[in-house]
C-alpha cells in the first residue's frame, strides 16, 4: 500500500510541474507559445482550468502525503529490532565455560640448567 501511494505522489509531483510551467505568468510561460489568437475555450478559460487543475494537484499532493505518513510499515521495523536485541541479549547472559585445569605455578616448573 505505502508504495503505491508513493508511486501515485511522484505522478502528481510531475503532473503538477508541467501545471506551473504551462500557466501563463507576468511574463508570458510557456502558455504563451501554445496559445493562438483563434483559441476554441479562449484564453481566460484556458487559464482559470490550468490554475484548476494546479489547485487539485496541490491538494492531491497533500492528501497522499498524509495517507503516506499513516501506511509507514512501522511494525517490520520494530520486529527486526526487537529480535536482534533478543538475540544479542541471550548472548551476553549465557554463563562463561568453567576451566577444566589450572595452569602450573612457577614453583612446580624445575630449574634451568646453569651454563658452565
Amino acid at each position: 500500500m505505502y508504495t503505491v501511494i508513493v508511486i501515485l505522489i511522484l505522478l502528481v509531483c510531475l503532473f503538477l510541474a508541467v501545471a506551473v510551467l504551462v500557466q501563463n505568468s507576468k511574463g508570458g510561460g510557456l502558455a504563451a507559445n501554445f496559445s493562438a489568437p483563434n483559441q476554441i475555450m479562449g484564453v481566460r478559460k484556458t487559464t482559470e482550468t490550468i490554475e484548476k487543475i494546479t489547485w487539485g494537484l496541490a491538494i492531491a499532493l497533500a492528501v497522499l502525503s498524509l495517507a503516506a505518513t499513516i501506511a509507514i510499515p512501522r511494525h517490520t521495523v520494530e520486529t527486526e529490532i526487537s529480535t536482534e536485541v533478543d538475540v544479542n541479549a541471550a548472548k551476553s547472559v549465557a554463563p562463561a565455560p568453567a576451566a577444566a585445569t589450572t595452569a602450573p605455578m612457577a614453583t612446580d616448573v624445575a630449574p634451568a640448567p646453569e651454563a658452565e
